[in-house]
C-alpha cells in the first residue's frame, strides 16, 4: 500500500465516522444542498492531502491524547509580532526567549492582510491567503509555526469570521455589482429591512461606530455590527460557509494548532433577534469542529464569546456534540480588576464558585489582560446587594483606574466612553494598572514594593485557575502604558494602543537582574510557572471551589487532584489581612518552602500563599 493509498484509508476512516452528523447539521442549515455539501467534502481531502507529513504525525499523535491541552503543562503568551520582533523572522529569532519564559502557548495576535489605516488592529481582513506584508509571508508563517513545534510550543492564530474587511476582493465585487458577490454579505437598497434589525439589534460600539449599517457612496446599506469598514458575512449562503471553512483548513495547514473563532456569537443573523447567540451558531460551530477532526484532528477551535458565563459555556457543546474546545475566560478578568479596586472579593469568590461548579472537561483560557480593553461586563444584580449599583459603580471603576480618583495609583486610559450611558471601557497594561507607572515617576519606592506585590498576586491567582495562563507579552517585565500612539494619526483614536507598544527589549535584557523591576517581575512569574507545572493539582480536571476565609478582602481557593490539595489565598487589598481556615491546615507553602500548620495565615499587602497539603 502506497502512501496516498494510506492517507485515502485514514481520511476515508474519519469522514465515515463522522459523516451522518455532518450531513445531517448542512442539509438542516443549508435547505438539503447536497450539491455544495459535495464541494466542501471534496475540498476538505484536497486540504488534508495537501497537509504536510509532520502535521499529519502530530495529528495521529494528538489523536491518541486528545484533552493534551487540558493539563497542567500549557503556559501562554500573546503578542503583535510587529511589537515583539518586528516581523515573522524575527519571533522564530527569539524562540529562546519565549521557552526561558516557560512559554509553550503562543498566541499570534492578527497577521493577514488587512488595510493599514481601517484594519481594526487586523481584525479586518483583506485576503485570508495572505500575511501582511511587512511581518512577512504564509512560507514565513509556515517556517515559524515549524520551528515552534520543533521547540514543543503550540501556536494559535485568530480567523476573523463574522466579517471582512470592505477591501476583500468579495466586498470590492459586490460593490462593483457582482451579484453573487452581492449575496455573501447583507446588502439592501433602502433602510427599511435595517431599521427594522435595528429594533432588536444591540449596538456594540455606540460612541465609535454607531448602528449596525452603513450607507455606501452609491446609496447601497450593508450590514456592519462593528466598524464600518468590516462588512458583516452572511451564513446563510452556503458559498459563504464552504469558503470560510477552506480560509480556516489553510491556516491550520500553516501549522496553527489553535484557531481562535473571532467574534463567534455573530455569524448568524436572522430579523427580529439580537443576532447572538442565535441556536444556527452552534450548528456552525458543530460543523467546523467535525471538519476539523477529519481534515487536521491536531487543531482546536478556541471561541471568543465576550459574554456572561451562562452564554458562554453552552460553546463548549455537549459530551457527545463537543463545539469549541476551549473559550475564554473574560468574566473573571473584569471581576477580578473590580476587585482590585474595591479590595472587595466577594463578587470574585462568587464567581469562583460558579466556575468550580462546571465540568472539568470544559478548557477555559484565563488572563489578566486582553489585546482589547476591559468591559465592565460585572453581575450587577449580584452587586446590587451589596449596594453597588451599575452606572456609579461603572463610573468609579473607571475614575479608580484613570487616576481620578483620590489615593489611586492606576493608571488606565477610557475606550469608548459614552457619558450618556455612563458606560466605557478600560485599556492599560498591567503594571501600570498595578500602580508601577505612578510609582516609578513619583519615586516612592514603598509605593513601588506595592504595586510589584500586587502584579505579582494578580499573576498567581492568574496561575492558580483552571485552564491555561496566558501572558499579555510585555507583562513578563512589567512594560508600561505606551503613550505614544498620542501622536500617531493612524492610532490617536483608538486608546487601545495604549497597551499595544513594542516590546522594551533593553528591560528584557535585565531580566535576570532581580535589582530591578523587569527582573524581579520576571524572574517570579517564571519560577510561579515552573511550580505550576510541577504539580498535578493545577491541572484543568483538579477540582476547584472557593472557600471562606472570614475576610472579604481575601480570597480563598481549594483545589484538589490524584490526593494533594492546594489552598490558595490572595490578598487584594493595600494593607496586612489575615485568611482564616476552617479546619487546621498543615502543609507546605510552595513559594517559601517552608512548613505551615494553623488555622490562620497573616498575608502582606497584595501577598498571597500557595499551601499544598498531602
Amino acid at each position: 500500500m502506497n502512501r496516498t493509498d494510506r492517507w485515502q484509508e485514514e481520511f476515508a476512516s474519519r469522514f465515515s465516522q463522522r459523516f451522518d452528523e455532518l450531513k445531517r447539521l448542512y442539509s438542516e442549515v443549508y435547505n438539503n444542498d447536497t450539491q455544495a455539501f459535495h464541494w466542501l467534502a471534496n475540498a476538505m481531502y484536497t486540504f488534508y492531502e495537501e497537509r504536510g507529513d509532520a502535521l499529519r504525525a502530530l495529528d495521529r499523535q494528538r489523536e491518541q491524547t486528545p484533552f493534551w491541552y487540558s493539563t497542567n503543562d500549557l503556559i501562554g503568551m500573546m503578542l503583535y509580532v510587529n511589537n515583539f520582533a518586528g516581523n515573522l523572522r524575527g519571533v522564530c529569532e527569539h524562540i529562546d526567549y519565549i521557552k526561558e519564559s516557560g512559554v509553550n502557548y503562543l498566541h499570534l495576535m492578527p497577521l493577514l492582510k488587512s488595510p493599514k489605516d481601517r484594519s481594526d488592529g487586523g481584525y479586518a481582513v483583506a485576503d485570508f491567503r495572505s500575511v501582511q506584508p511587512e511581518l512577512g509571508t504564509m512560507e514565513d508563517l509556515e517556517a515559524l509555526t515549524a520551528e515552534c513545534h520543533r521547540n514543543g510550543i503550540s501556536v494559535c492564530l485568530d480567523f476573523v469570521m463574522n466579517h471582512t474587511s470592505e477591501d476583500h476582493a468579495w466586498a470590492k465585487a459586490a460593490r462593483d455589482g457582482d451579484e453573487e458577490m452581492r449575496k455573501r454579505y447583507f446588502f439592501f437598497d433602502s433602510w427599511d429591512i435595517p431599521r427594522a434589525f435595528e429594533k432588536t439589534v444591540p449596538q456594540v460600539f455606540p460612541t465609535t461606530a454607531p448602528g449596525n449599517f452603513t450607507e455606501l457612496e452609491n446609496g447601497d446599506i450593508v450590514m456592519t455590527t462593528f466598524y464600518p469598514y468590516q462588512w458583516d458575512l452572511n451564513f446563510g449562503n452556503c458559498v459563504v460557509f464552504n469558503d470560510m471553512v477552506c480560509n480556516m483548513l489553510s491556516i491550520a495547514n500553516h501549522g496553527i494548532d489553535i484557531i481562535r473563532l473571532d467574534a463567534v456569537p455573530y455569524i448568524w443573523k436572522e430579523l427580529g433577534t439580537p443576532c447572538r447567540n442565535l441556536p444556527t451558531v452552534h450548528k456552525l460551530v458543530r460543523m467546523m469542529r467535525i471538519i476539523t477532526e477529519i481534515v487536521c484532528p491536531s487543531v482546536l477551535l478556541l471561541g471568543e464569546v465576550v459574554m456572561e458565563p451562562s452564554k458562554v459555556a453552552p460553546y463548549f457543546g455537549t459530551p457527545e456534540q463537543p463545539e469549541c474546545h476551549m473559550l475564554y475566560n473574560v468574566t473573571t478578568m473584569a471581576s477580578m480588576w473590580h476587585t482590585v479596586a474595591t479590595q472587595d472579593v466577594r463578587l470574585l469568590r462568587h464567581q469562583t464558585q460558579q466556575l468550580g461548579a462546571l465540568s472539568k472537561d470544559y478548557v477555559f483560557l484565563n488572563y489578566l489582560r486582553c489585546h482589547d480593553d476591559i468591559g465592565w461586563g460585572l453581575d450587577y444584580r449580584y452587586l446590587l446587594s451589596f449596594g453597588m449599583k451599575e452606572v456609579p459603580h461603572k463610573k468609579y471603576l473607571n475614575d479608580y483606574f484613570t487616576g481620578k480618583f483620590e489615593g489611586s495609583p492606576s493608571r488606565g486610559e477610557l475606550y469608548n466612553d459614552d457619558e450618556a450611558l455612563g458606560d466605557a471601557r478600560l485599556c492599560g497594561t498591567t503594571a501600570s494598572l498595578c500602580g508601577v507607572e505612578a510609582a516609578l515617576e513619583s519615586g516612592d519606592e514603598e509605593a513601588l514594593q506595592t504595586a510589584l506585590r500586587c502584579d505579582v498576586m494578580l499573576h498567581a491567582y492568574m496561575l492558580t485557575q483552571s485552564g491555561i495562563p496566558v501572558i499579555y507579552s510585555g507583562d513578563e517585565i512589567g512594560q508600561l502604558n505606551d503613550k505614544s500612539y498620542h501622536q500617531d494619526a493612524d492610532k490617536q483614536a483608538d486608546s487601545r494602543y495604549l497597551h499595544r507598544g513594542r516590546l522594551d527589549w533593553k528591560k528584557a535584557a535585565m531580566r535576570n537582574d532581580a535589582g530591578t523591576v523587569a527582573g524581579r517581575l520576571y524572574q517570579t512569574i517564571v519560577r510561579l510557572g515552573a511550580l505550576r507545572r510541577q504539580h498535578s493539582v493545577f491541572t484543568a480536571t483538579a477540582t476547584s471551589e472557593a472557600i471562606g476565609t472570614g475576610n472579604d478582602h481575601v480570597l480563598g481557593v481549594r483545589r484538589a487532584h490524584d490526593g494533594q490539595t492546594l489552598y490558595a489565598f490572595f490578598n487584594f487589598s493595600n494593607s496586612e489581612q489575615s485568611a482564616y481556615f476552617d479546619e487546621i491546615l498543615t502543609g507546605a507553602d510552595l513559594i517559601s518552602g517552608e512548613a505551615v500548620r494553623g488555622l490562620s495565615a497573616t498575608l502582606q499587602p497584595y501577598g498571597f500563599l500557595w499551601l499544598l497539603c498531602d
